[in-house]
């Protein structure tokens, strides 16, 4: 895996220097330096899970046959797009949140001499993508569908953000507005297309796939993402911090999180006046009120019945699919995520 991500890593300069050197631009020492330490800053610096499921899903669809260099850098060069896009949501999320961290390290904008520059870093970012893909994809069959998928998905993506924002208005604290299905279609869109979907929609791609033919895929990948985030709910709740590498705040941040859509649903009158009362305030006592009720409706049951009854409807959609190259791909998806603790 280490090795697999050097080579990862050794992609990234190569894209970084051919982005700095575009013909379509003539850059000045200053701005070359700029986007290079704004890229360093924001693109390599998370877990890269996304990117490097290219290579191992394409590698998987080629059922064991040693990858071409060629076919290394081609699947890392996608891995990398996704990375770019995750950068580009994320600097600007980051700006619409007042987040101060991210990654252990403060938001890009929070930078001294950054500011509100970095909206338009977050957009050069995303023109990023379309550059690499013109570089590296233009004599491809499968171009023209590369294109479509990444607009596609960032559309997704970005409408979910805008539910999410919508539903979590500040100022507006209205509980009454979560829900199980609200829920859900703020992590399909906002979450699990980029995350779950794009990376295997890249390997199918390369690997000469058409996407019209792999409907069921994205299906079982979008439920898939939906688990992950329900895990990140939980987790941000009732994991260890050491362990998971950070303090969950989502219960201050009245997120609309899967813990608090559950409690809503398993509490009584006097429950609920409690929830409503205390959710959402950044004051200790008020977080200590609202875990303690969500022990007391046993969540943490909930959560493993939920993980459970998942998982064996995953598995299930898993193993009726026709191809085994495409079955090794999502188990592979699957196993990394099942029972994680961080």
């Amino acid at each position: 895996m280490s090795d697999l991500k050097s080579k990862f890593l050794e992609v990234y300069s190569v894209l970084k220097s051919e982005l700095l050197n575009d013909p379509d631009f003539e850059f000045t020492d200053e701005a070359r330096q700029w986007v290079e330490r704004m890229l360093d800053y924001n693109v390599p610096g998370g877990k890269l899970n996304r990117g490097i499921s290219v290579i191992d899903s394409y590698s998987l669809l080629k059922e064991g046959k040693e990858l071409t260099s060629e076919e290394i850098f081609q699947t890392s060069s996608l891995g990398w797009c996704i990375e770019w896009l995750q950068a580009y949501f994320l600097v600007l999320d980051d700006i619409m949140d007042g987040s101060h961290t991210r990654r252990g390290q403060p938001c890009w904008f929070r930078l001294p001499k950054v500011g509100m520059i970095a909206a338009n870093d977050g957009i050069l970012l995303r023109n990023h993508i379309p550059r690499i893909l013109k570089n590296h994809f233009r004599g491809k069959p499968y171009y023209v569908d590369l294109l479509e998928l990444f607009n596609e998905v960032e559309f997704q993506t970005a409408s979910g953000q805008m539910i999410d924002l919508i539903t979590t208005l500040v100022g507006e604290k209205d509980l009454s507005k979560y829900s199980l299905p609200i829920h859900r279609r703020i992590v399909q869109y906002k979450t699990a297309y980029y995350s779950f979907y794009l990376p295997v929609a890249c390997a199918l791609l390369m690997a000469g796939e058409s996407l019209d033919n792999h409907v069921n895929v994205k299906n079982i990948l979008i439920e898939m993402g939906i688990y992950f985030q329900v895990q990140d709910d939980y987790l941000d709740c009732f994991a260890d911090p050491e362990v998971l590498g950070k303090i969950g705040t989502d219960i201050q941040d009245f997120k609309c999180s899967w813990l608090v859509v559950k409690a809503l649903e398993h509490c009584n009158e006097e429950q609920k006046k409690l929830l409503y009362e205390n959710y959402g305030k950044d004051d200790p006592a008020c977080v200590a009120k609202v875990k303690a009720l969500y022990n007391d409706l046993k969540l943490e049951d909930v959560y493993l019945e939920y993980e459970k009854t998942t998982y064996e409807k995953l598995i299930n959609s898993i193993e009726s699919q026709p191809s085994k190259a495409v079955q090794a791909v999502l188990k592979s998806f699957l196993a990394k995520i099942y029972k994680r603790q961080k």
